[in-house]
Order: structure tokens, then sequence, then C-alpha cells
């Protein structure tokens, strides 16, 4: 954390820095002890662990799971939030959001987790952030709907409402399987008020550390997105790109935006074009999907300038605080450009490749996460693991089905979890753990024709339901009044 040492931050600033990370740390504390619930029911709820052997065993393996993230959903969750958030990290509007987006998820999953419902923390922040883009784009555009990027929310949503789907009816196969596979008695029962056998014991101990991995991985992210976000509003000269970036690395980026240079000069624009109006093309470009003639020149204007910024330079360390943060600019309009044009299938092939190459040679500079962030989500998601876990363990365990549930039936919800989330990892997609496991415990009572408790049930799909509309609510509003409270002290 060299930045609080070596002068860059006034302590008005730092203060500030200090108040929103804690902000976001706290995020990842709640969704410990909301979301982590699920991965330790099984475990507690059959007696295969004590509740103290149990979360503190969750919440270790919730901080590898963190610590060996890649990092991708972290900028997927980044890529949801509006423009002009992350053209204009460090302004007052800016903080405004996150603000309200964090604050707005904390106060829904308490919320959740009192009533003891298995709420996801992914939808409350998914709600929190449409809603803020929302209140933006009407606020501060006059139009609404700007505000949100749609392309990446629609393939999140698509990741979270398919995901309970493949829990339920994959549990529900693989209960079927193991029953007639593994005929078992004892692994077909219900916890009797004792431990099962070393076996079972090991097998549910083995399902509870991969959900609790899985876990860390993929919901630790969210956290780490946002903090970056912060850091580098607050503090550019460190964070805005990657320091350590290897030249090797800078050498291949300029490669492709050199070879990219004809695709891009190959349209010309139809009038005078300067630096703020090709950022003001693209950004529009970016949030509504619109091509016109400005598109391309656009583009192709701020290739050359990137070209030219590190073309002077040996390293990003010579570059000034400035030119950093304008440099990050400049990466995330070309990259989010030549995804819409991709998309749009407006390119030839060959033009398509040596675009998306660009980009992708580009990223490292901007896509990366300090090892002492992910240490820091990492232990407030673990932290959070260690309390709080008994309300959501009781739903789980004894109130989805009319029957309690059986130790292979805990087993299959976590190994489908469990796998489901891996996958979601190697895309980039945020999912939701206690979505995928809900529903797998509903499909092998399902599967095992235990009956379900409709009343439960039905909460927890109010809540599921309620949860993005709710967050969205609260997140504009929070939004609206910081806004307020901006343009007041303005005046």
């Amino acid at each position: 954390m060299e930045f609080l040492y070596d002068g860059s931050l006034g302590a008005g600033a730092l203060v500030t820095l200090v108040v929103a990370l804690l902000f976001a740390l706290g995020f990842e504390f709640v969704n410990g002890f909301h979301d982590t619930a699920n991965a330790v029911a099984t475990v507690i709820y059959t007696k295969s662990l004590s509740a103290t052997q149990a979360v503190i065993w969750s919440g270790s393996w919730n901080f590898l799971g963190v610590m060996t993230s890649s990092g991708a959903v972290a900028f997927g969750i980044v890529a949801l939030l509006p423009v002009e958030l992350t053209l204009h990290a460090g302004s007052q509007t800016a903080f405004a959001m996150v603000f309200a987006v964090l604050t707005s998820a904390i106060i829904w999953n308490l919320g959740t987790w009192y009533l003891g419902l298995p709420a996801s923390s992914s939808h409350t922040l998914i709600g929190s952030i449409v809603g803020v883009g929302l209140m933006s784009s009407y606020v501060i555009n006059h139009k609404l709907g700007e505000g949100v990027n749609w392309t990446s929310l629609g393939q999140t949503m698509l990741a979270l409402l398919i995901s309970p789907v493949i829990g339920f009816f994959f549990s529900a196969a693989l209960l079927l399987a193991a029953k007639r596979l593994l005929p078992n008695p004892e692994l077909h029962r219900a916890p009797e008020g004792k431990a099962p056998s070393w076996r079972v014991r090991g097998v549910l101990v083995l399902t509870c550390t991969g959900v609790s991995f899985a876990h860390g991985s993929n919901d630790g992210q969210k956290g780490m997105g946002l903090i970056m976000l912060l850091l580098i509003g607050l503090a550019p000269a460190t964070f805005a790109l990657d320091l350590g970036t290897p030249r090797h690395t800078l050498d291949q980026a300029l490669a492709a935006s050199k070879a990219a240079v004809p695709i891009l000069a190959a349209t010309p624009a139809p009038g005078p074009l300067d630096d703020k109006a090709a950022d003001r093309h693209l950004s529009r470009f970016i949030s509504d999907g619109t091509v016109d003639a400005w598109t391309l020149p656009s583009l192709a204007l701020v290739n050359d300038r990137v070209l030219a910024s590190l073309g002077r330079v040996q390293s990003i360390t010579d570059l000034s605080t400035t030119d950093r943060t304008h440099m990050r600019r400049d990466i995330y309009l070309m990259d989010g450009s030549v995804a819409r044009l991709i998309k749009l299938d407006t390119l030839g092939d060959a033009e398509a490749a040596a675009l998306d190459s660009m980009t992708d040679e580009w990223q490292p500079l901007t896509n990366y996460v300090p090892a002492w962030v992910k240490v820091a989500v990492a232990l407030a998601l673990s932290l959070g693991t260690m309390i709080g876990w008994k309300r959501i363990v009781m739903t789980v365990g004894e109130k989805i089905g009319k029957s309690h549930m059986t130790y292979s039936q805990g087993a299959s919800a976590e190994v489908v979890t469990m796998a489901t989330i891996s996958l979601a990892d190697t895309m980039g997609v945020p999912v939701s753990t206690t979505h995928i496991l809900s529903s797998g415990i509903a499909g092998t009572m399902f599967a095992n024709r235990s009956g379900l408790q409709m009343e439960t049930v039905r909460n927890i799909v109010l809540a599921w339901v309620l949860t993005i509309p709710a967050c969205m609510l609260l997140g504009s509003g929070l939004f609206a009044a910081c806004l307020f409270v901006i343009f007041r002290a303005a005046a």
C-alpha cells in the first residue's frame, strides 16, 4: 500500500479513500456471513463438523479461493457500471454511485439474513448497479436507460437465471444416480443426532471445501472490482495502470495497435474531429450501440493517442499521473468500442480479429488486482463466514423439504454448486452461490419425493424476485440523495 506513504494523496482524499474501502470491505464481510452459510449448511446440519470447525474451515477455503481468482469476474462487475463512472472514476458523482451501490446491497443483505432467507448477494449488487445507472442517466443526461450497460447486464442476468435451473435439475439427477450406484443406506438417510461415519463425513467435508473455495473465487471478485474503481479514482498515480507491466507486454500491445491503424484509417471522418468529440462519440456508442460515420474515425483517433503516449516512454512509470489516467480511459474506450463492433458484426473476420487482438494486448495494463486488495477482500469474506451462519443453515437443512435433508442430498447439491461456480469463473460471469445451492436442495427433495415446504419455497422465491427491483429502488434513491447533497454543496 505504498500510495499511503508516497505523498500523492492529501489528507482529505486519504480519509475519503479509507472510508470508501471500509464500505467495500463491509459488503464482502456481510457477503461472507450471508452467502457462505450455504457452504457450511450441510456439514453443520449433518454434524460432520462442529459449527466452529465448519466456519473456520470454510472461511479458510474462501480465503484461498479469493487469492487464486483470476479477476475476470471483478471486471465483469465493473463493466455493468455506467460508462461515465468508469471514465471519470475520481469525480464526486462517481463516488456517490459507488456509495449508493454498496450501501443498498449491504442493507438488503442484512435484511434477508435477519429473516433467514437465502437471498443472493450477486443479485443485490447487480440490482443496485442498475438502479444507480438508471438514476444517473435520468438526472445527468435526462435520458432514462443510457446509464446501464445493457449488453453486459443481459449476459450477467442470463447466467444468474440459468444457474439455479442447473442447480435444481443436475442435483436431482446426481442424487438419483447416487441412489443407484451407491446403495449404502447410511448415505441416504437424514442425520440422527450424531456424526456420520468417517466415509460419509469425508465426502461432506470435501463438498463443503469445494463450495467454499468456489464461492471465494467468484463472490470475492465482486468487491475487488469496486475497490479497484475507488483506487483508480482517488490514487490514479499508483492504480490507473499496472505499474509493473513488463516492457515486452507494452511492445506487444503497441505492435497490435500499429497493425490496427490501416483498418481504422480506411474510414475517414465526415468532418473535423478532436479528442473531446472522439471520446463523446465512443462513450455514446458503448452505451447504446448505435454505429455512425464517426465511430471508426473516433476509434482511430483514440488508438493514435495511445500509440503517441506509450511510444515515447520505456515504462508505465515514465508517464505522468494525468497521462496514466488518460491512458486508462483510452484503453477502456477502445476495448468497449471494439467489443460492441464485433458483437454488431459490422466488420469483416480479419478486421474483427485484428481489433480484438489489439484490445486483448492492452487489457493487462488495466485489468489487474494488486495482491493486497485480494488479501483484504479475502480476510473480510473469511471473517464474515465465521459469524451469522445459523439462520441460513436451519432454512437449508430443515425448511426447504418436508423431510430433513439427507447426507446424499447435501452432497449432491454441493457438488453441482461447486461445478457451476467453477464454470462461471472460467467464463468471467458472476453467479449466486445461494441460488444454486438452494435450488439444488429443492431439486434433491423433488427427486427423493420428499415434498417441498411451499411456504418456505414461496418466501425464498419472493426474496429472489424482489431482490433486484428492491435494490434498484434502494440504489437509485440513495444515489439521488447523494446527488442532492453534492448539488446543494456546490450551489
